[in-house]
């Protein structure tokens, strides 16, 4: 009897770590305020998984064109970036032929102070401002001068 009431309370501690009230924040914050052109939403199951859509910048290779990404968080967040992934096919010189991206706030240069609004910007302005001396994909560089 003891067993399921400590399994009830572990199961409640951990629908509220700092990473979870952390994201159902980040969540809130992109319902009253979105950003343009991005969307996210936590997976129907798990808060730690969701599920963005970048539309394509104006005046780009991108321009209507609608990309699907995921974002899987982790316990560390914010402390540590969340793994972001295009589900789409992008040709960017920026994104691995695996959906994953080169973008330094996700490496590097991640700080807590950014949430999944920040994310889906800075992956939105990528699209428009590539930096082709850097690539992660070099083909995409090397394709008719797209970028």
């Amino acid at each position: 009897m003891h067993l399921c009431h400590n399994n009830t309370k572990n199961s409640q501690a951990k629908m509220s770590t700092p990473a979870r009230r952390r994201l159902m924040r980040d969540f809130k914050t992109l319902q009253e305020d979105p950003p343009t052109g991005v969307s996210g939403t936590p997976t129907d199951n798990d808060i730690m998984i969701w599920n963005a859509v970048i539309f394509g910048p104006h005046d780009t290779p991108f321009e209507d064109g609608t990309f699907k990404l995921t974002i899987e968080f982790t316990e560390e967040y914010p402390n540590k970036p969340p793994t972001v992934r295009f589900a789409s096919k992008v040709f960017h010189p920026y994104i691995y032929a695996d959906g994953g991206i080169c973008l330094d706030i996700l490496q590097n240069r991640w700080s807590p102070t950014y949430d999944v609004s920040a994310i889906l910007t800075s992956i939105q302005s990528l699209l428009s401002d590539p930096n082709p001396n850097s690539p992660a994909n070099s083909t995409a560089v090397q394709s008719d001068n797209l970028f």
